[in-house]
């Protein structure tokens, strides 16, 4: 049986590598089989494409050079964790996906999305369900700050990119509501990741796969 992809996407400080985390523990303990990855990332290849990307020492990426470089994590990310585990019939929660790509480097830097669509076909695997944890980018920044963390390459970006990326994520959900579920990040954490579970485990179902205890 194909198993089922579910992508977390949102800007910075929005909470989705700790949701995306909260969502595989949970799915563990509903008795789902569950592999989680993270983009870019994930593979030997990945890590080290993804050290080059968010390092602030390559400030002046060009953006084609960004665009092409995800992809390639992202490829190699299907080819050695995500379609294995799809086959296997694993639940595959993707901590960002393709949207990113078109968020990030199609709303924020302004590239051809025709041509970052036809980039993302040639690897021919799409999310069934995307959760769009969605935060006013100012306030994911604040969230950021606080943290404490030194921001990296894409979190240097002033607000106004990052306002071109939610613009962009939420355009996408408008265009594809039947995989979009849309979730207010600014609500308290444990909303959220109950929201998350909840579609994710009903969208699961409609796709074939059910809990171990009901099998």
């Amino acid at each position: 049986m194909r198993g089922f992809l579910v992508s977390l996407e949102g800007g910075e400080g929005s909470g989705k590598t700790t949701q995306a985390a909260r969502l595989v523990a949970s799915l563990n303990r509903e008795g789902m089989p569950v592999t989680a990855v993270r983009e870019p990332g994930g593979t030997d290849l990945g890590e080290k494409v993804r050290a080059i990307l968010l390092d602030v020492q390559h400030h002046d990426m060009a953006a084609w050079a960004e665009a092409n470089l995800y992809t390639a994590a992202r490829a190699q990310l299907l080819k050695e964790v995500i379609i294995p585990r799809m086959a296997a019939g694993d639940v595959v929660v993707a901590d960002r996906f393709a949207d990113s790509t078109f968020a990030y480097q199609g709303a924020g830097r302004g590239l051809e999305m025709q041509v970052l669509m036809a980039m993302q076909m040639v690897l021919k695997v799409r999310p069934d369900l995307t959760i769009l944890l969605d935060l006013d980018p100012a306030e994911g920044l604040r969230r950021k700050a606080a943290a404490g963390a030194t921001p990296d390459r894409m979190e240097s970006e002033d607000l106004a990119f990052h306002t071109r990326v939610r613009e962009g994520f939420l355009a996408y959900a408008q265009r594809d509501p039947d995989r979009y579920f849309v979730v207010d990040a600014s609500r308290d954490a444990d909303g959220v990741a109950a929201a998350a579970l909840a579609i994710t485990l009903d969208r699961a179902a409609a796709h074939g796969l059910q809990r171990a205890a009901s099998q």
